[in-house]
């Protein structure tokens, strides 16, 4: 039976998945004459340029648990992942255009069926991308990289070696939005990438980092050996 606090660190999870973390991405130059919107704006249309990024992100729920994931994408149709509960379990996953493979580990097996599980668990599970749903801790290899609501700039620093500004933005909630602070750390040297994003709500803290911009991947299918169809999954 899972938690209370697993369910909550799920739920986090699914508006993780869903995008709802990286909606709003910022930036440009360190200020200027130009405003928070244009910059972030700039970054926006960069991001969405972009032929793959790493994606790592750490969700914490006010009530206890934290979701952790790391995705490398082409921002379209092929990413690879790992998401791992704070309980115990993780899962891996591979989305090659209309497919997912997805491998739980035991440890996240045995919350659903304790004591079903012996063994190495090494089995990849075959099933159609459309299938997934938020929540159910796989993830969508696109990003929307849209603006939102009003950006405030702030002061500059440093994020992974490189200098960035700091662009605000409050969500009141209103019209549909989950509400909450998200602060978009962009970069002011090369090109406007974001970099980071750390968002403040009621509910949970999330902070999420982007990297590896435009560097090659190589995402494969897994060993057919090691691959069960969804369709011949015991139920």
């Amino acid at each position: 039976m899972l938690t209370r606090t697993t369910t909550a660190a799920r739920a986090v999870l699914g508006c993780l998945l869903a995008g709802a973390l990286t909606t709003g991405c910022g930036a440009g130059d360190t200020g200027g004459t130009r405003s928070a919107d244009e910059l972030l704006e700039d970054a926006n249309a960069t991001m969405r340029a972009l032929k793959s990024v790493r994606i790592d992100s750490t969700s914490t729920a006010a009530r206890g648990g934290t979701v952790t994931s790391r995705l490398v994408t082409d921002l379209r149709s092929r990413c690879s992942g790992r998401t791992t509960f704070s309980e115990g379990g993780s899962l891996e996953q591979i989305r090659l255009g209309e497919t997912d493979y997805v491998r739980p580990d035991r440890a996240y097996l045995e919350q659903w069926k304790p004591g079903g599980v012996t063994g190495e668990q090494r089995l990849w599970i075959k099933t159609p991308a459309d299938s997934a749903r938020p929540g159910d801790g796989l993830s969508s290899c696109t990003r929307p990289f849209a603006s939102f609501g009003k950006a405030k700039k702030g002061k500059t620093s440093r994020v992974a070696g490189r200098a960035a500004v700091e662009l605000t933005v409050t969500d009141a909630g209103d019209g549909g939005g989950q509400g909450g602070t998200y602060t978009f750390h962009v970069a002011t040297e090369g090109d406007p990438h974001l970099l980071r994003v750390a968002y403040k709500g009621a509910d949970f803290d999330t902070t999420t980092t982007f990297t590896a911009f435009d560097e090659p991947l190589d995402i494969k299918a897994p060993d057919p050996a090691e691959v069960l169809d969804s369709h011949q999954a015991p139920r």
